[in-house]
């Protein structure tokens, strides 16, 4: 029995067990037992999560194929691995604390999975991942790279993030029109950004929304309720504006210029 790759989910099955056994000793899970693996496929991954006795797996698999293969193939699959989203189930369900989280994310829908990890990141202290090469870039990238974006941003606020190793298209059935790449994402040190989050993400995102225009056009609009919220006149909203920050486009700024930045605009 083999499991058809599906388009519409974004599959591409990872062929290399190298490469398999390279991405789960990334895993170091020294923050937490407990591992969840998102959309294990055939299970190219999943065999060797289950042979490591310091983890305790749940593997979420969108594709009901997918888990009968599971089901089949691994005796130690019943009860661990979950027909469901991993984007719509609470990991609640699953565990009680802190859990790690790994897999070959479906490329299409990488950025959404990030998001939610960033919404459970009290509890997520690692992540091991493959995803798109050029997305992978992004988000470890540093202030001044041209891939340097949101995600980047919001990540490295929480997470320290490290660019592991480039897997080549050759190495997947069928093989993706992109190239991959393995990081992984350690919980950093801060607790709180010291402003309002969520103006903070509206800030990153707006600046990167136009992100070849400087901040002071790009940001226009959060200005402009920053000036009416102080009733600045003419002068004060100049003398705002004329700080060196907005004379600059986004990718150069550092996740503490954007907190900065943000009890600016707060």
């Amino acid at each position: 029995m083999e499991v058809r790759a599906k388009k519409a989910l974004g599959q591409h099955f990872l062929t290399d067990q190298s490469i398999a056994r390279a991405i789960v000793d990334a895993l170091q899970a020294d923050g937490a037992s407990d591992v969840l693996e998102v959309g294990p496929g055939m299970g190219v991954l999943t065999q060797y999560l289950l042979q490591r006795e310091d983890i305790n797996l749940k593997a979420v698999e969108i594709d009901a194929e997918s888990v009968d293969y599971l089901l089949t193939h691994f005796p130690e699959a019943p009860g661990r691995v979950v027909l469901g989203d991993f984007l719509r189930v609470s990991p609640d369900a699953f565990f009680k604390g802190n859990f790690c989280v790994i897999g070959n994310f479906p490329y299409n829908i990488s950025s959404q999975i990030f998001f939610k990890i960033l919404d459970y990141r009290e509890r997520i202290p690692e992540v091991v991942c493959m995803i798109q090469k050029e997305v992978a870039e992004r988000i470890a990238e540093g202030p001044g790279s041209k891939t340097y974006g949101i995600l980047s941003v919001l990540l490295q606020a929480w997470y320290d993030i490290e660019y592991l190793f480039s897997v080549g298209s050759g190495c997947f059935a069928p093989p993706p029109k992109v190239q991959s790449a393995v990081i992984r994402l350690r919980r950093g040190a801060r607790k709180t950004l010291g402003c309002d989050e969520a103006m903070f993400k509206t800030v990153v995102k707006t600046a990167f929304g136009q992100r070849r225009k400087t901040l002071r056009n790009s940001l226009k609009p959060l200005i402009k309720q920053k000036a009416e919220k102080e009733g600045w006149n003419d002068a004060q909203l100049a003398g705002f504006t004329a700080q060196a920050v907005f004379e600059l486009r986004p990718e150069r700024l550092s996740v503490e210029d954007f907190i900065a930045l943000t009890l600016q605009l707060t």
